[in-house]
């Protein structure tokens, strides 16, 4: 392509030298017109391009509008061959309409999105789609001996200019309420397609006479933000509030004046909108199935505070040109409300957001995702703040919005739209709640051996649980201090839903990943019991309960003859309650916990568990401050393990209220005694005067030297055995503390 200035310059001279009387005239006329106007100013020394909407000399005059930049005068200067008279403006004809792809609005549809179509009638933002003049503009075409062309043509006003349609200039430039131009679109070409959508000015122009920066915004996520620029959002409390408490206003003028009373930057502008959005624009779930529906108007968004996702991204935008900022709407596909993982994405596009110039750069918001959220089950829409969307970094953002145009992706090399479907999705709690990374990277897993891992690594504790085909079974979850660990065992062959969820700063879990499980073997031998929920093992979150120093770190205990002990520190104060589950059918709660004896020594306490038979159990873990009223929490369990099928051990002795939490229990252990036997006893009682063993007679216990009361019981003639201790030698009131069976005889 020649220099711009040359070719205007020599095509200028070509014209004086025809004497074309008519071509001076137009020409001098419409330039007299424009600098009465003040449009322009006097021709310097040498033509130079100028930047539309600067000042200075130069070819094209734009007309300032609020909220559009129209061209009244355009010069274009291209080098080609001489051809034919009637050749020349054959082109120059061209239907516009076979130009122009994807303009305007949605098409609502019943998964409660609206998908992009072409628009006949008023554009979504009603001032986008040029109307057609009815008169015929006149274009005047010169050529110089070196075969330059230069065609002139005027045009009546806001008529589509022929050129632009030749070369595809399908809308008019858009501008801020000061006249300026945008920056192109991110990744454009510096070739000479002169193509325009919303947001961009003329790329035909060379790099060398635009000042924007490198709009190739390839930058990974390095984990520091979520956000595509730095941001402290402390700054923002003051003018969040502001912003939310604004009351919507019969105009979109007032409006926005009245939000940027407390914004004094661009970046402040766009939040006060982005705020005010998300907290009064509902999600119209009823329109959005109404096929036939029409783009939603700013006009009627006020009225209605109701909008679907076109609506948002309209309004968005609308709102930031009245404010002076920059911002264009992104069409594409989205894993959203109705999305399926592994889904595949074709057809029309059913999401629309926005993108934002601050800073030099551009920026991804969508305030559809930032306001609240559809339940699947009631399909009513709940107002939920959603700061995730606001920003986003272009790495995440990619992770469930794909656009229609790969630029505005903001990455390089972009992603296919292959890469979007199978790539893992991970929802925006999944980086809300600070997490970093999970493996697998696949939405789609498969059993190894029948066994699947999922790892989470995150930036700071946090609680988890899965749920297997929405049931928490099947699974060995253990918390780490930066995520989690997750062995999944699914229990049949074929297609399994997993569902993992974090819990944050709330008493809520979130749904923050989802895989489709593929299993092809399930191993018989590695079945799990009902009763073992999340987490499994000792971490920092048993810690953070009282519960230290664990004599077993790992999360399974195998036990070759059915019993196994278990001890931790105990924080002062702390109670601690333990009981024992399997897969034998339903059994009182009383029995799980008599399969335990818990003992206290020096500061520890230790859990005495016997299995009654060879499998697999769960043994629960819960606490409670002694303080407080409330009931116990569970805290974590373990999977003990024993394959000896010769275990048959019976469950402890009962005890009650009484037993305190410093005694201790040595003989006998078994809470089922042999008949007509004589049974040694021998325990740690702390603060007792007396201890007495009641069966058929009743028999004193003895203090011996080393703390520990001693004695033995006959179990002939009786069905029970009880412990009874007398705390005051003045009284005579004795309690029971422990409770055998005898066996029949």
């Amino acid at each position: 392509m020649a220099c711009l200035a040359e070719s205007a310059k020599r095509g200028a001279l070509q014209l004086q030298r025809r004497g074309s009387a008519l071509s001076r005239a137009l020409a001098l006329s419409r330039v007299g017109q424009l600098r009465a106007r003040g449009h322009l100013q006097r021709k310097q020394p040498s033509v130079r391009p100028r930047r539309p909407g600067r000042k200075g000399g130069g070819i094209m005059e734009l007309k300032k509008d609020i909220n559009a930049v129209s061209i009244d005068m355009l010069l274009i200067v291209h080098s080609e061959k001489r051809r034919a008279a009637q050749g020349t403006h054959s082109d120059q004809q061209a239907d516009p309409s076979a130009l122009l792809q994807r303009r305007g609005g949605f098409q609502g549809i019943g998964n409660g999105v609206r998908r992009w179509q072409k628009l006949e009638g008023n554009d979504l933002h009603e001032n986008l789609v040029e109307k057609q003049h009815p008169s015929q503009p006149q274009v005047i075409t010169s050529y110089d001996s070196q075969g330059t062309q230069l065609t002139v043509e005027v045009h009546p006003r806001d008529a589509m200019p022929q050129l632009l349609k030749k070369f595809s200039l399908a809308k008019r430039l858009q501008g801020d309420k000061n006249g300026n131009t945008r920056p192109r679109q991110p990744g454009g070409k510096d070739a000479h397609d002169v193509y325009l959508r919303p947001g961009s000015w003329v790329q035909s122009l060379p790099a060398r006479w635009r000042s924007e920066p490198d709009w190739n915004q390839a930058y990974p996520w390095d984990r520091s933000s979520l956000k595509s620029m730095s941001l402290d959002l402390r700054q923002f409390e003051k003018l969040d509030l502001y912003a939310s408490q604004v009351t919507a206003k019969s105009g979109l003028d007032e409006l926005v004046s009245d939000l940027l009373q407390e914004a004094h930057t661009d970046l402040e502008r766009v939040r006060a909108i982005w705020i005010w959005i998300c907290h009064h624009i509902e999600y119209d779930i009823a329109a959005a199935q109404e096929k036939d529906r029409q783009a939603f108007k700013p006009t009627d968004i006020l009225r209605t505070q109701k909008t679907n996702c076109d609506g948002y991204a309209g309004l968005f935008e609308r709102m930031c040109r009245i404010a002076g900022v920059q911002c264009i709407t992104v069409p594409g596909y989205s894993k959203g409300f109705g999305y399926q993982t592994g889904q595949s994405f074709s057809g029309e596009f059913d999401h629309a957001w926005n993108a934002v110039y601050l800073e030099g750069r551009w920026h991804l918001v969508d305030s559809t995702w930032g306001s609240g959220l559809v339940d699947t089950t009631t399909s009513k829409f709940t107002f939920l703040y959603n700061e995730f969307y606001f920003l986003t970094h272009p790495a995440l953002f990619i992770e469930d919005h794909f656009p229609d145009n790969k630029n505005w992706q903001l990455l390089k090399p972009p992603q296919s739209l292959r890469q979007f479907e199978n790539n893992m999705y991970h929802k925006s709690e999944f980086y809300n709640k600070g997490m970093l990374s999970a493996h697998p990277e696949t939405s789609m897993i498969r059993t190894v051996n029948g066994k699947a891992t999922v790892t989470i690594e995150s930036c700071a504790p946090t609680l988890f649980m899965f749920m297997l085909n929405g049931k928490q079974e099947h699974g060995l979850l253990s918390l780490r201090k930066n995520g989690m660990k997750l062995e999944v065992y699914p229990p049949t062959m074929g297609t399994h839903k997993l569902q993992i969820f974090a819990k944050g700063n709330s008493d809520i879990y979130s749904s923050v990943l989802e895989y489709t499980l593929k299993c092809n073997y399930v191993d018989m031998g590695v079945r799990l019991p009902a009763e073992l929920h999340q987490p499994v093992g000792p971490s920092w979150f048993s810690e953070q309960m009282g519960i230290m120093k664990p004599s077993h770190p790992d999360p399974i205990i195998h036990t070759s003859d059915g019993r196994c002990s278990i001890s931790f520190s105990v924080e002062e104060g702390i109670n601690v309650l333990a009981s024992l589950h399997g897969d034998d059918g339903p059994i009182t709660e009383e029995t799980q916990r008599r399969y335990i004896f818990q003992l206290h020594w020096e500061k520890r306490t230790e859990l005495k568990v016997q299995l009654p038979h060879a499998g697999k159990f769960a043994l629960k873990i819960f606490v409670k401050k002694r303080q407080e009223p409330g009931n116990y929490i569970f805290v974590f369990n373990y999977l003990l393990c024993c394959a000896n099928t010769k275990v048959n051990w019976p469950m402890f002795p009962e005890s009650f209220g009484n037993w305190g939490q410093d005694n201790e229990l040595l003989e006998p252990l078994s809470g089922v005694l042999p008949a007509n036997r004589n049974i040694p006893f021998k325990l740690k009682l702390h603060g007792i005067a007396k201890v007495l063993v009641k069966g058929q007679d009743t028999w004193p216990l003895t203090l011996n030297h080393e703390g520990y009361w001693e004695g033995s019981c006959s179990t002939a003639g009786c069905q029970e055995v009880y412990v009874m201790v007398l705390e005051n030698a003045n009284h005579n009131f004795y309690s029971y503390i422990l409770k055998y069976k005898v066996n029949a005889q």
